[in-house]
């Protein structure tokens, strides 16, 4: 069995012969590196940043930790958002029954007394439904007289200032709240 050798590699010779194409694909591959280090470096300092005013003003320092109270935090509001709707509901439903519209009117009945004394004050939800209450001040005594309104009427009959003020609730806006 003979074997032949195969020739030897002169390695120093390889690199000798190449030595500037080495040169400059090694300062290639430096200058890439330095680059891609560069960009690496700033591109941490940005998630470092967002890091920072992400658990800005809290204790942990685990982002895990910080999104475990944020999302306890969203779920308190939700929870509470939700009492707020049913409170909202609720006191929309009573609202509508509530006095939305008012209409007063002052007014002399008699020459001999004094001032405006008396008045038609006309109370009515946002639907026109309520009462209209009505007070005659003389020299002898106040008289003070009620009537049902149902959709902006009244069933009983109404004095011109009874109808006035009952003229001025209807105009009003039904969001409206009372006059001070």
């Amino acid at each position: 069995m003979d074997r032949q050798e195969a020739p030897a590699i002169d390695l120093a010779i390889i690199i000798e012969a190449n030595i500037v194409a080495l040169i400059v694909a090694l300062a290639a591959i430096a200058f890439v590196l330095l680059v891609t280090t560069l960009l690496l470096w700033r591109r941490a300092g940005r998630l470092s940043a967002r890091f920072e005013r992400i658990t800005r003003g809290s204790e942990e320092r685990s982002l895990e930790a910080i999104l475990e109270a944020h999302l306890t935090r969203v779920h308190e509001v939700v929870r509470a958002l939700d009492a707020v709707e049913a409170r909202t509901t609720i006191l929309e439903r009573d609202l509508r029954r509530a006095f939305a519209r008012v209409g007063l009117v002052r007014y002399n009945p008699f020459e001999d007394t004094g001032g405006n004394q008396s008045f038609a004050l006309a109370l009515l939800d946002a639907h026109g439904d309520g009462f209209i209450v009505s007070s005659l001040h003389s020299r002898y005594g106040t008289r003070v007289y009620a009537k049902a309104v149902r959709a902006g009427r009244s069933d009983s009959a109404v004095s011109a200032e009874e109808a006035e003020a009952l003229r001025v609730a209807m105009l009003a806006p039904a969001n409206a709240s009372m006059p001070g």
